[in-house]
């Protein structure tokens, strides 16, 4: 069985060689690389392919958060972010932006080794203290969404939810039997009120209130 090759990005020196300690400790652990900025980590997820790349989320020059969305075009590495900051906001950035894990610089080894396992099988992995928070906030964003629904009208409604399933304007008009004009007066007006720009955005909108379910 290969080893998991695991590239090291951490701008403090000292920091950096303890977590390669740890690594080195661990069976079927192999560290093939390090870097202390965003720049050098690109150019060696680009020359070496680690499996796995634990990446500070501050990092001089260009931070972890732009590294990690400029490593996209590299889907067999899975970056796992190593921050001391336990916030949501942070954690939601991190995985939008494509990570595969989120953890803290106060976590334990073994949860480390658990981090780094996980991420190498594709798997994704949340430090428990940020886990709750995620949970948390996705529960009020969820509420906060359904209650936005809620302040709509039942017209605005029913063309939200036509949009998001794909349907024309033209097939919108038929279906609830008014004017190509008025569809697109309401709909206008919906975004407005929504303060979304596009159909992708009203359809995400519509997946995350419940309004629809999501492609499978």
């Amino acid at each position: 069985m290969s080893s998991i090759r695991v590239l090291v990005v951490e701008d403090h020196t000292l920091v950096r060689a303890g977590i390669q300690a740890l690594l080195r400790n661990m069976p079927g652990v192999e560290v093939v690389a390090e870097a202390g900025d965003g720049h050098t980590a690109l150019r060696l997820i680009e020359q070496d392919r680690p499996d796995v790349v634990l990446m500070d989320i501050a990092l001089p020059g260009l931070n972890g958060l732009d590294t990690l969305a400029a490593a996209k075009p590299y889907p067999g590495t899975h970056i796992i972010i190593l921050s001391m900051h336990a916030n949501d906001e942070y954690v939601r950035r991190a995985l939008q932006a494509g990570a595969i894990g989120y953890l803290l610089k106060g976590s334990e080894p073994a949860e480390l080794e658990l981090a780094i396992r996980a991420a190498a099988r594709g798997d994704f992995y949340l430090s428990p203290g940020v886990s709750k928070q995620v949970v948390a906030s996705y529960v009020r964003h969820i509420d906060e969404e359904r209650d936005s629904v809620a302040q709509l009208t039942p017209r605005q409604r029913q063309i939200l939810q036509l949009v998001a399933e794909g349907r024309t304007t033209h097939e919108i008009a038929t279906t609830l039997t008014i004017g190509t004009k008025t569809v697109e007066t309401h709909r206008a007006h919906l975004m407005e009120r929504l303060d979304i720009h596009d159909v992708a955005g009203l359809v995400r909108y519509a997946i995350r209130a419940g309004m629809i379910m999501p492609v499978e």
